[in-house]
């Protein structure tokens, strides 16, 4: 494969005088779904004032997370642990729809910081239920996400697949009205792959109009792409339970380039970067610049950093706040 950026490595070059390349891929970090669910939580600590109740990690990021902490926010599995007459915000990665019902039954007030490409994919699965089809829906068991969005239609309606062999054991015939979705954080490959089995398989079935993965997940996607196969090694800024940030580590290590996820540059070993010229940087959806600029400082005290971005595409995307936090 014809790197776009020649690496400077050798097995001997371990010296830590040598000077580092380092490519920093953009976009990274923060996308507008992650943007507007911490800019929920804040506007609703001034609004309404500490405590501010959480249902779930707002976004998967343990220094976000911690920061809205300190301001006044209060983190929590489940509503039964959130006084009725307090605040409750729901995460960015949306909920089943028995959520706001058992809301509103015990007349909390409720904010819903679900990304609204996420809320698109709820309204997609209640549309494809209305036309009498069931749904098969591509995405990871247990991640909050597919929890939310599987609980937005009737039990039985929507069944879930993660591989080709999950496809394959499927009990449906050509004769059944099907239809599919996906999560917005998965593998752009991947999910591709799982899309043209289903529909080899059963050619009636109904996709959406537009792909569902979200343009932050395929974008990050495409500039590790472009830094990995140029890179000796690459550092993906993410949480372990963030989908994207692990996607983003998948991708790299399917280019042949060795990736390593972090979520705080104290967790870099100096040891990776033995035989290392050429060093690939990125951040998953959730993770800040700040993060970002943590991990430049502490490879500087290390090596002679020299920085340049790769650009592979441009970012203006803004979500409008909901409503009862803007009047």
């Amino acid at each position: 494969m014809n790197a776009p950026f020649p690496s400077t490595a050798t097995p001997e070059r371990t010296d830590p005088r040598l000077p580092l390349q380092l490519l920093i891929a953009a976009p990274r970090g923060f996308c507008a779904g992650v943007d507007r669910a911490i800019e929920i939580v804040e506007r609703a600590l001034e609004k309404y004032g500490a405590p501010v109740y959480v249902r779930h990690e707002i976004v998967h990021n343990r220094f976000v997370v911690e920061s809205l902490k300190a301001k006044g926010a209060i983190f929590v599995e489940e509503l039964d642990e959130v006084p009725t007459d307090a605040p409750v915000v729901f995460s960015a990665h949306g909920v089943p729809k028995s959520v706001p019902a058992e809301a509103e039954r015990r007349n909390m007030l409720y904010v819903d910081a679900t990304c609204p490409l996420v809320s698109k994919v709820h309204r997609q699965a209640e549309r494809q239920i209305e036309k009498g089809q069931h749904i098969i829906f591509i995405g990871h068991d247990g991640h909050p996400e597919v929890i939310g969005t599987m609980g937005q239609v009737p039990d039985g309606r929507i069944t879930l697949v993660e591989t080709l062999d999950d496809v394959a054991a499927l009990p449906f015939t050509q004769d059944d009205k099907l239809s599919f979705l996906t999560q917005t954080t998965l593998s752009v490959d991947d999910t591709r792959d799982l899309v043209e089995a289903l529909q080899a398989r059963y050619p009636q079935i109904v996709g959406p109009k537009a792909e569902d993965i979200c343009y932050a997940t395929s974008n990050r996607q495409a500039a590790v792409k472009k830094i990995a196969p140029a890179s000796d090694l690459v550092l993906v800024i993410g949480a372990p339970n963030s989908s994207n940030s692990l996607r983003l580590v998948e991708v790299s290590e399917r280019l042949g380039t060795d990736a390593y996820l972090i979520q705080r540059a104290e967790e870099i070993d100096p040891a990776w970067l033995e035989g290392v010229g050429t060093l690939g940087l990125t951040a998953g959806a959730s993770a800040p610049e700040k993060l970002v600029r943590e991990v430049v400082d502490r490879l500087s005290e290390w090596r002679d950093v020299r920085e340049e971005t790769i650009m592979t595409a441009e970012e203006n995307m803004i979500f409008k706040l909901p409503r009862q936090l803007t009047e």
